[in-house]
């Protein structure tokens, strides 16, 4: 008989080093889960398996989950560049589709602070599937205040 103790780890096998579990859910993109994370020290990269839920008619990944997903992870590093001290809505975002990604490939939307500032923060980002690009996209971000604690 054998001592020997399994571990399983946090995240499936063939989710790449450096990801973990998204820290915000959010309902729109809670059908495409499991979303995956990788902090970097200005940015938050995105990262999922797709899937046949990511697909269009087509059975190609659809344009509108390469958005939302380019969105959040812009927004976030913006979040990330500023030590997450305010919040930001989305003012504006550009998506280029360059090539596209099929069901089974790796897709990591890596973003890049441009700028950020008292009101606006500039970031932009490429979307990647099995590190080949298929989309970049640029987002302008307002900066809002976040509300104090109620006590």
């Amino acid at each position: 008989m054998s001592t020997d103790t399994q571990v399983v780890p946090d995240t499936p096998q063939d989710v790449p080093q450096g990801f973990e579990p998204l820290f915000r859910k959010s309902p729109l993109t809670e059908p495409w889960e499991p979303l995956y994370q990788k902090k970097t020290e200005r940015a938050v990269i995105i990262g999922l398996r797709l899937a046949r839920p990511h697909t269009n008619g087509r059975g190609l990944i659809h344009g509108g989950l390469i958005a939302a997903l380019a969105d959040n992870a812009m927004g976030y590093s913006c979040g990330q560049a500023t030590g997450w001290t305010t919040s930001f809505v989305t003012i504006s975002l550009a998506v280029d589709f360059i090539g596209s990604a099929n069901v089974g490939q790796w897709l990591a939307i890596e973003s890049d602070v441009i700028k950020t500032g008292s009101t606006i923060c500039f970031a932009q980002s490429l979307i990647k599937a099995d590190g080949v690009t298929i989309a970049r996209a640029n987002g302008t971000f307002r900066v809002v205040p976040k509300k104090p604690p109620v006590s």
